[in-house]
């Protein structure tokens, strides 16, 4: 895939999946952001998780894009296997980066129906994880992906950056 589509079909994908996901289900679900802020400590630590969150998400597209030259979508996946930046440190920061702006946007709201929701999300991710990408990314890459899973967790940063080879 060319450079430029994979960039144009990243920035699709983002606002049809972490959009929705992150975005558009959260703020239906707290009545469109109707509730009040929690006490302003509480609520600058949630929105910290959201930006952060999202600065995440954001540098994982841009690696997708760029790198791989393909998009996180899996109807447009990438020519090469993505291990560097956040990816050197937890091999699913766009699904950490996803939860971590859904549980923000519950703290900052004090909106406990959002960490329910955050919940269910993120069981769905890892059953998707599990059963589609593992599977997927195992044939496409082979040993160099099963190299990659047993040095980088998959959602639990680790502490130092993995050093491993990259692609």
């Amino acid at each position: 895939m060319r450079k430029a589509s994979a960039i144009a079909g990243s920035i699709v994908f983002f606002g049809v999946a972490p959009g929705v996901v992150a975005g558009l289900a959260p703020w239906l679900l707290a009545g469109r952001y109707g509730v009040p802020l929690s006490p302003w400590p509480v609520a600058v630590a949630g929105l910290l998780l959201v930006v952060a969150g999202l600065a995440v998400l954001l540098h994982a597209f841009a690696r997708f894009a760029l790198e791989g030259l393909g998009t996180p979508a899996p109807i447009a996946p990438t020519d090469r296997l993505v291990v560097s930046g956040a990816y050197r440190y937890v091999r699913n920061p766009m699904y950490v980066a996803v939860l971590s702006i859904i549980l923000g946007q519950a703290i900052m709201f004090a909106h406990w129906p959002l960490v329910a929701y955050a919940v269910v999300v993120g069981a769905a991710m890892m059953v998707f994880v599990r059963v589609y990408e593992e599977p997927v990314l195992a044939r496409r890459y082979g040993a160099q992906y099963l190299d990659y899973c047993a040095h980088v967790p998959g959602w639990l940063p680790r502490l130092t950056p993995w050093r491993g080879e990259t692609p």
